[in-house]
């Protein structure tokens, strides 16, 4: 991890050729990984206090897989803000991203000890019968080495560009994730808005890769404003 941000909280803002105003918020990382744990020990306290329903075991599943989810577009949404609005949040991405896999390993132990009791039969029984869950597991095991990876060292060993390789998995984790979601509810109007997000948050990595890849402008947010104006 690199130095510690100042103990206050300041925005900075930076003008660049007088054409762009980014504004910088700083706080300290911890910060981000406390208020982002927030949410579990909230719905673990509702679990403890017998307050999730019917199925508590399933509520708390799905709620800490959900945050899962909100946590890794969170994280694919840093690049977007910071091109087209102008706010720099790259420094708080790596936080994002490990709290997604955070909050994964957390619904995936939900799964494996409240919901099958750690009956490995029933659990690879599970995986192979139910789509679903075979996605949210291809999901997860991508999440893996990009976590253990996100880290300066790692960086250094394997080098930048195999790194920037590797951490282009997570679109497909996110999908993964998208469809697990998708598949896994009756009613699918929340997870169809979250797939609507991640697919601007994809089309819009997507345009720019290819107007680079041509030579031409990439959208950002002077080129935005000059179109509506």
């Amino acid at each position: 991890m690199s130095a510690q941000a100042p103990s206050l909280p300041r925005a900075r803002a930076a003008s660049q050729g007088g054409k762009r105003l980014a504004i910088s918020w700083q706080v300290p990382r911890i910060l981000v990984y406390l208020i982002g744990f927030i949410p579990a020990v909230w719905w673990f306290e509702l679990g403890l206090t017998d307050r999730l329903g019917a199925d508590p075991m399933k509520a708390l599943e799905h709620a800490l897989g959900l945050w899962a989810l909100r946590f890794l577009v969170a994280s694919l949404a840093i690049t977007p803000l910071r091109q087209l609005v102008g706010i720099n949040l790259i420094r708080y991405r790596r936080a994002l991203g490990l709290l997604a896999f955070y909050y994964a390993v957390l619904h995936l132990t939900t799964y494996l000890v409240l919901d099958q009791g750690l009956d490995l039969a029933a659990i690879v029984a599970d995986i192979l019968k139910r789509l679903y869950i075979t996605i949210g597991m291809t999901a997860f095991v991508i999440l893996v080495p990009l976590a253990v990876t996100s880290n300066n060292l790692a960086i250094r060993r394997i080098g930048a560009p195999a790194w920037n390789r590797l951490h282009r998995w997570v679109y497909l984790a996110v999908i993964l994730a998208v469809l697990h979601f998708l598949l896994s509810v009756k009613v699918p109007i929340e997870p169809l808005l979250y797939a609507a997000l991640v697919a601007v948050l994809l089309g819009y990595r997507f345009l720019r890769s290819m107007l680079r890849k041509r030579g031409g402008r990439a959208p950002s947010r002077a080129s935005l404003s000059a179109r509506k104006g």
